[in-house]
């Protein structure tokens, strides 16, 4: 009796709330339009189909209380200036990359991703339950935003290239677009490192102003067309070993919430981090086959030299960047702390498990 009284009252209690939302009085009185910037072009695989899941999960899950329109990269603001436009109030929400921000917070790179850094489930776990998350609201608070983890394109590739790479030598004085921390270190091997948005980077591959691009991995790579001008891609991704996208709130947009469209803005965030990176793992998987067979792009791992003189680079651009501030002191700290002890854990794991499977 009392298990039948419970359901009957569960049952009424969702019957209210269907009905509540079904009120067209109440729902206009609750409702909320927000707009979102992006740093993507429209439904660019990966990142741009991110910000779309989110914004659509967010309505549905708020029953049309809160509703996000996505704009692409330049629609309302360009695609790197996105934290300025959430912090400044211009949108109240945005979904872009972390490392877009360096140079206002250095630390913010290591949200995206570092070189020779945690891998995707390293990074979640370093998020969510390593304490990263804290040192993230705390390191974003100034701005004036709110940031959470929005997708992920799993593990980076280490780029494309015009010409092959044959020895580090051969990077001196190429031109590549790649940001972040993986930038700063493919100019200490010797090349320029570009700040191209998305949407530019194939006509700036076109013209010549870029010899070299790293972007992403094969899924979202293959939609950018870059296989047409630039046949070699090299792996392993040094440069990015991890690719979380962040949605960010004004803080206050996100004061001013309820407390469970707070809850539903958190989890449907938290849902695209895990669907995103399932998503990438089968695109990446069936575009490298299309690349390599169909595209005939020719596949290379880069040569011994140039990942030996990297990984030393990585550790020195890494502690620089710790070096620039308190609370990037912190961030360094704690990821590189997480880092070592992940790192144990993955050999023995992730690593020996896929040598074993090789054979």
């Amino acid at each position: 009796m009392a298990d039948i009284t419970r359901r009957k009252l569960a049952q009424a209690g969702a019957a209210g709330v269907v009905g509540a939302l079904a009120s067209p009085s109440l729902a206009l009185a609750q409702s909320k339009r927000w707009r979102m910037v992006t740093s993507w072009p429209r439904r660019l695989p990966g990142p741009g189909m991110s910000a779309e899941r989110v914004a659509e999960r967010i309505k549905v899950l708020s029953g049309g209380r809160l509703d996000i329109i996505v704009h692409a990269a330049g629609e309302v603001v360009p695609a790197f200036e996105v934290l300025d436009a959430v912090g400044g109030g211009v949108a109240e929400m945005g979904h872009t990359a972390s490392f877009y921000w360096q140079g206002k917070m250095p630390a913010a790179a290591f949200f995206t991703t570092v070189p020779f850094g945690l891998t995707p489930g390293e990074h979640v776990a370093w998020v969510e339950a390593g304490g990263g998350q804290a040192l993230w609201d705390e390191l974003y608070a100034p701005f004036g935003v709110k940031p959470f983890m929005g997708g992920n394109t799993g593990v980076c590739m280490g780029g494309w290239f015009r010409n092959e790479i044959k020895s580090k030598a051969d990077l001196g004085g190429t031109k590549i677009r790649s940001l972040g921390l993986g930038g700063e270190v493919y100019r200490r091997l010797g090349a320029t490192p570009q700040t191209t948005p998305p949407a530019e980077i194939l006509i700036s591959l076109q013209s010549g102003v870029i010899d070299a691009v790293e972007f992403v991995g094969p899924g979202t790579d293959i939609a950018l067309g870059l296989y047409r001008v630039a046949p070699f891609y090299y792996y392993p991704g040094f440069n990015k070993p991890n690719g979380t996208g962040e949605c960010i709130v004004s803080l206050a947009a996100w004061n001013a919430l309820e407390a469970d469209l707070k809850a539903v803005v958190a989890h449907a965030c938290a849902v695209e981090a895990n669907y995103a990176l399932a998503e990438m793992e089968k695109l990446n998987t069936e575009a490298l086959v299309a690349l390599t067979g169909q595209h005939r792009v020719q596949l290379r791992a880069f040569p011994r030299d140039v990942i030996a003189a990297a990984r030393p680079i990585g550790t020195e651009v890494l502690a620089d960047l710790g070096g620039r501030s308190g609370v990037a002191k912190k961030v360094h700290d704690s990821y590189i702390a997480f880092r070592e002890k992940a790192g144990a854990w993955s050999k023995i794991s992730l690593k020996a498990v896929l040598e074993a499977r090789e054979g």
